[in-house]
């Protein structure tokens, strides 16, 4: 590795933002950084960064003041899980001026309605414009909204409890919804509060039905226009089925590519699902438009509908959305993706069956489920290694220096993050982001991380409180730096990069 320090002691910024990228890189320093990990993971406090920066997004002042708190990190992270749980059956906190995306879906119907209209109006008389900018800037509004959110929630321990934040990532990148789809923009903040927040830490398939009837997963999917074959429309014309929601339920939200099921599995389940489709004026956005049902006999993976339990219509819908959260593979795939997102890349087998287990024996309970991940060896164990996504980072980054209210840093946050690759629910395609390092872990883009840091470091608090955190080799050599540095490149440093 070159030397760090120039004879003077000074380090220009380019060059330390080259070293932060050349000590992470495993192609290019990648013994530095094994063994500035192992460092880590030998020291006393190891434990207390794992369970900070996976069940959160820590560490934060308030968080390494509640865990001081505590017993030990092991302790900590159950009490955590409670205190997870019992927060997601209390209301969100959104303050006040900045709660408009999370409304009434009728309200946000409403709000859609007159920004079409608004822009119709505008397209035939040009000169409308300063009359409607509101209504015209609606869905950009909730965006937005809905954006800054994301970013304060995950990065301000007094507004949100970290490891509901963390269970709403997961839920809502599972259960992923794309903001660019037009008919889906309003409806995504809301999406997040009261689908993957709701439900984080109760049964899955209560999770899986409340994005089945939410408007953004409805619209997303193309769930909306799919309708008995032959269906009439209101022009005359004949409709007919669309598979793509039940085709991603199958392969991404329950059993998985391999999960056994066919073509013909497929478009029986989309038959099922018929009439699901919005209503603007209910509160819960949702309708079953009887007419446009399939009644006939229908099976899929070997249950038939509508079966001797079920009424005919919704019922069976939602049976059959039951049946597949309830199933083996289901507890398999979504135990896999816990272990991936909270413990490693390559997660111990033992660890994904134990949690498939515990799955099947709870029907999918995510409160029990969660508790045998945190009680398991394999989380804690120093070999399993988790790196930071961008998400990860900006929210880390953002809680350290308490900037998370803080509408500059949002900002500054949410543009860093749509330049590494992962926009704020940006994801276009239903299988959300992958968070293995392989996707994340390029000298390029640690410089553009190593940059956020330096900028958002400005003006910032003194962070010397991570120093205890990091390994002997990155304290030294940040001591060796200018002291206006220091808190930069503690957020650039490879230690800060893992969780």
């Amino acid at each position: 590795m070159p030397p760090i320090v120039t004879p003077d002691n000074r380090l220009p910024r380019r060059q330390a933002l080259q070293w932060m990228a050349a000590l992470a890189s495993p192609s290019i320093g990648g013994k530095a950084l094994a063994q500035t990990v192992t460092d880590m993971a030998q020291k006393p406090n190891a434990q207390a960064w794992r369970a900070m920066s996976r069940l959160g997004y820590g560490p934060s002042p308030f968080q390494i003041r509640s865990v001081e708190g505590a017993p030990n990190a092991q302790v900590w992270a159950m009490q955590q899980l409670e205190l997870a749980l019992r927060a997601s059956h209390q209301p969100a906190r959104i303050s006040a001026d900045a709660a408009e995306f999370n409304q009434s879906l009728p309200g946000i119907f409403e709000g859609t309605r007159k920004e079409r209209e608004a822009r119709a109006k505008i397209k035939a008389d040009p000169g409308s414009i300063a009359d409607d900018r509101d209504e015209v800037n609606f869905n950009r509004f909730m965006v937005r909204q809905a954006a800054a959110w994301r970013l304060s929630s995950c990065s301000n321990a007094e507004q949100e409890n970290p490891l509901l934040a963390r269970m709403t990532e997961f839920w809502f990148n599972h259960l992923n919804v794309y903001v660019g789809k037009g008919s889906v923009r309003p409806f995504v903040g809301h999406y997040v509060v009261n689908v993957a927040r709701a439900h984080a830490l109760g049964p899955f398939e209560e999770l899986l039905l409340a994005s089945a009837r939410h408007p953004a997963m409805l619209h997303y999917l193309d769930q909306v226009q799919s309708v008995a074959d032959g269906t009439m429309g209101p022009r005359g014309t004949k409709r007919g089925l669309n598979e793509n929601y039940a085709r991603e339920l199958m392969e991404l939200h329950t059993l998985g590519v391999n999960g056994g099921y066919t073509q013909t599995d497929v478009r029986e389940l989309a038959r099922v699902l018929t009439g699901w489709t919005i209503d603007p004026n209910n509160a819960s956005g949702f309708r079953f438009a009887t007419r446009q049902h399939d009644n006939s006999r229908k099976s899929v993976l070997g249950h038939t509908y509508p079966s001797g339990f079920t009424r005919s219509g919704e019922a069976e819908g939602e049976e059959a959305i039951r049946m597949l959260a309830r199933h083996p593979k289901t507890a398999a795939r979504i135990s896999l993706r816990l272990a991936q997102f909270f413990v490693a890349d390559e997660p111990p087998p033992a660890l994904v069956e134990a949690l498939t287990r515990k799955f099947l024996v709870t029907q999918g309970n995510m409160h029990q489920v969660m508790q045998e991940l945190l009680s398991s060896p394999e989380f804690w164990r120093k070999e399993n290694r988790l790196f930071k996504t961008p998400m990860d980072f900006a929210c880390s980054a953002l809680a350290a220096t308490q900037a998370g209210s803080d509408p500059r840093k949002l900002l500054l946050s949410a543009k860093f993050l749509d330049d590494a690759g992962q926009p704020v629910h940006g994801w276009q395609t239903p299988d959300g982001y992958t968070v293995d390092a392989a996707t994340w872990l390029a000298p390029e883009a640690l410089t553009r991380r190593a940059d956020f840091a330096m900028v958002l470091a400005r003006d910032t608090r003194d962070l010397g409180f991570l120093a205890p955190y990091m390994s002997p080799a990155a304290r030294a050599a940040i001591e060796q730096e200018r002291p206006g540095m220091r808190d930069g490149l503690l957020l650039a440093s490879p230690d800060f990069m893992y969780k």
